[in-house]
């Protein structure tokens, strides 16, 4: 374990400089372009009685300027196109558009993202919570009913019209069928659909600017809940093949599916598998499932703040941490940007850290009660 935490240390170290050194590189180049390009340009901005907002003036300094250089045309192309653009970035960089803001990494703008950093983990770890808890809910609801013998809700209805007694009520319950496929057909559809896609079907409806907003199409969009909740259920269903199960069967343990039952599952341990009975062979295979998943929540934290960015970004949502990645740049305020994505960075590492202790903790119990 020492030498993972050590792994884990030196690759933030690591990535920490490389981002430094990054930042330091594009900051001097950015300098020296816009040092010398002032150079060229700022003795014709001088100029009080020219308006380069004018066309027509614009246009009379262009032919003046070519008959005072007539034989370097690419570079007065150059300095007009520099003029114009620099006039361009007067309406559209972020500083001049606040007009108090400092540009570039600063003491005052890394307080302003502070408070965005620390409400973008907030956000990230109720849904990686949740999102745990759901997955594994789903996953063992999907393995009950497997072990029940129920199909799907299509070969039910097939299976219904074949063996059933003709009467009013088989078309009742035929409809009933076809309801709950229906829902169960919508809810695949906005599990697997990208975040913004509900997002916007959901405007008018709800506030975009909420975090229980955020954190509802954190846990539900993009594919990664029901994703985890599909690993979870091959792994719980490849665990009840092992001869273990079948010994503790043997041995009078309780292995009925039924759901509240004396001897079967309930239904509340779909929400809290702990509440399992002890005697019941499902825990033992819901203890050593969900042994073997852990590592697999790294995979999923590397997804999911991923998802999380694009939401900010696709929404739009001012003041969060996305938007302003997306904004800085916009604004090729790179030093800041950068910034931003270590923060990203360091929450990643932080979950693969925990995960990682929490593995090992688990691998002790393991071998203690081995």
């Amino acid at each position: 374990m020492k030498a993972r935490l050590v792994e884990h240390t030196l690759s933030i170290l690591l990535v920490t400089a490389l981002f430094g050194v990054i930042v330091f590189a594009l900051r001097d180049t950015e300098t020296s372009r816009q040092t010398a390009r002032m150079e060229s340009i700022e003795p014709y901005l001088q100029l009080d009685f020219l308006d380069f907002g004018d066309p027509l003036q614009r246009a009379l300094f262009k032919e003046t300027f070519t008959l005072f250089h007539p034989t370097t045309q690419a570079r007065n192309d150059s300095i007009l196109q520099a003029i114009q653009s620099y006039r361009q970035e007067q309406f559209t960089r972020q500083e001049y558009k606040t007009g108090s803001e400092e540009r570039g990494l600063s003491g005052a703008k890394l307080a302003r993202l502070g408070p965005m950093y620390l409400q973008f983990g907030l956000v990230y770890l109720i849904v990686m919570l949740v999102s745990y808890r759901v997955a594994q809910s789903i996953a063992i609801l999907r393995f009950v009913k497997m072990k029940q013998g129920r199909t799907s809700y299509i070969a039910e209805l097939l299976e219904h019209f074949k063996h059933h007694v003709p009467g009013p009520m088989r078309f009742v319950k035929a409809i009933f069928l076809l309801a709950k496929a229906a829902v169960k057909g919508i809810s695949y559809c906005i599990l697997f659909a990208p975040a913004y896609v509900i997002a916007y079907s959901m405007r008018t409806g709800f506030d975009t600017d909420s975090y229980l907003f955020m954190i509802v199409l954190g846990v539900v969009s993009n594919g990664l809940l029901i994703n985890s909740a599909n690993k979870f259920f091959t792994i719980l269903s490849s665990e009840s093949r092992k001869g273990y199960v079948q010994t503790a069967i043997v041995k009078n343990l309780n292995s009925s599916y039924t759901w509240g039952a004396a001897d079967g599952v309930s239904y509340r341990a779909v929400l809290s598998p702990k509440s399992l009975f002890p005697l019941h062979v499902f825990r033992h295979i819901y203890v050593n499932a969900r042994y073997q998943y852990l590592p697999s929540l790294k995979e999923h934290a590397s997804f999911l703040i991923t998802g999380l960015i694009i939401i900010e970004m696709a929404l739009n949502i001012q003041g969060h941490l996305g938007y302003e990645l997306m904004q800085n740049i916009l604004y090729k305020q790179y030093d800041v940007a950068a910034a931003v994505v270590v923060g990203i960075f360091l929450i990643v590492k932080a979950t693969e850290i925990v995960v990682d202790v929490w593995f090992h903790l688990e691998s002790r119990k393991y071998e203690n009660k081995g």
